[in-house]
């Protein structure tokens, strides 16, 4: 079971890293990770199915999405990347700025925040998939652009307690929990919101028994408030449109108010920074939105998850050299 001492994460008592031999000291409790939220796609409008159709015209397919990405779990683990995010509502499937009410419909949850069987047995076959390959998922419960299916809070509030029962259940304890994307941006549901997320925080705890640690995170650039600090197990910020230096100054100012992990899980291709966040104690997350092209990126299906492109052969080695694996 994953546990949080201080700054650092540990697995079966020891801080992440801990197995490779000359291990980067630096990289001892750190979870380098990437923005997989579309591992599990499936758009449920007939109307907006045809942008995800694969280049030769096929069909798109969320089982095959789902089993080329568990394929590819071996070989991010190689390259030191431990982390993944993923999400029971995805994340935008396109480029271009979405807010609520995205057309596409892409949610493991009914409108009464009961869960979708079909749906759910792809998060449960990735996450477990996580666990043999020795592996960490961040598991998002809520996207803004897909929150608006469900009718009212209980609804919400019966999601959580689904999706944390659910995850439960489940052969891989060593997972983390994001109660949803960016809580600034959009959110029909005022639990949601900034002002009200800490208590959707602390259901998941509850629910959870403590057994996995929960955080929420925010639009690029920003620091949680104070109720998030106080009651997330770990910090979850993103880096999106920043400078190194600015991701400098975000870990410093989290640092001065809480002793917890500091996480990325949503930044950029920058390897900058990457590299700044890194030096300054904080876990980095490599997001590449990609073109729907079933070749850039890793989140615009379909999505193409062999590292074969420069951005993202740049990340993974990076990594691989900061953690001091040897190849």
């Amino acid at each position: 079971m994953i546990k949080i001492e201080k700054d650092k994460f540990l697995i079966e008592g020891k801080p992440t890293y801990s197995h490779i031999p000359d291990v980067n000291p630096d990289a001892l409790g750190k979870l380098f990770n990437f923005r997989a939220v579309q591992a599990t796609f499936e758009d449920k409008n007939p109307r907006t199915r045809i942008i995800w159709r694969y280049p030769d015209g096929t069909e798109y397919n969320p089982e095959r999405q789902t089993d080329e990405f568990i394929a590819h779990l071996p070989e991010y683990k190689r390259h030191g990347v431990i982390g993944f995010t993923i999400n029971f509502q995805g994340g935008g499937p396109k480029e271009g700025k979405f807010t609520s009410g995205q057309e596409w419909i892409n949610t493991a949850f009914r409108e009464d925040g009961s869960i979708k069987p079909k749906y759910a047995h792809r998060i449960k076959r990735v996450i477990e998939a996580a666990g043999k390959t020795g592996m960490i998922p961040i598991v998002g419960l809520f996207y803004f652009g897909q929150d608006h299916h469900l009718k009212d809070e209980k609804a919400v509030r019966r999601a959580v307690i689904n999706g944390v029962e659910f995850l439960k259940q489940l052969k891989n304890e060593n997972l983390l929990i994001e109660i949803n994307n960016e809580s600034d941006i959009g959110y029909v549901h005022e639990i949601l919101r900034p002002s009200r997320v800490h208590e959707a925080i602390r259901l998941a705890q509850e629910v959870g028994e403590d057994a996995f640690p929960v955080s929420t995170s925010f639009k690029g650039g920003v620091i949680p408030p104070h109720a998030v600090i106080e009651e997330a197990n770990f910090i979850l910020v993103h880096g999106n449109g920043q400078t190194p230096e600015k991701i400098r100054q975000m870990v410093k100012i989290i640092q001065e108010k809480a002793d917890k992990p500091v996480v990325f899980n949503e930044d950029s291709v920058q390897i900058d920074n990457l590299e700044a966040a890194f030096e300054e104690g904080a876990s980095w997350g490599y997001y590449d939105q990609g073109k729907n092209n079933y070749c850039d990126g890793f989140q615009s299906p379909p999505t193409n998850w062999e590292i074969n492109t420069k951005a993202k052969s740049a990340f993974f080695n990076k990594v691989t050299q900061l953690v001091g694996i040897k190849r």
